[in-house]
């Protein structure tokens, strides 16, 4: 199991970025959460196998297509114990 926290910047928001994030922690069961910030950018904390982080964050990094990912800050992290993926408020 491996965890990331990252901070995505770009246009991220208004873009159906969060829930595109939660499909595709679904897809790659993925589990924790995803929110916006108040200055545009979007948080989102991730936990899963190797692989499928892979994957899961290979598709964050692209996002929706009305989105532009810019730049995404990704801290490696301890697994915390996660109950599915949701978007919070």
């Amino acid at each position: 199991m491996v965890a990331r926290h990252c901070i995505i910047k770009g246009r991220v928001q208004g873009v159906g970025f969060r829930y595109f994030t939660l499909r595709s922690a679904e897809q790659h069961e993925i589990e924790g959460w995803v929110k916006n910030l108040p200055g545009g950018d979007v948080e989102m904390y991730a936990t899963g196998d190797d692989d499928a982080m892979a994957g899961f964050m290979s598709e964050i990094e692209k996002g929706p297509s009305l989105a532009i990912v810019e730049h995404i800050e990704v801290r490696k992290m301890e697994p915390e114990p996660c109950s599915g993926f949701s978007i919070e408020r």
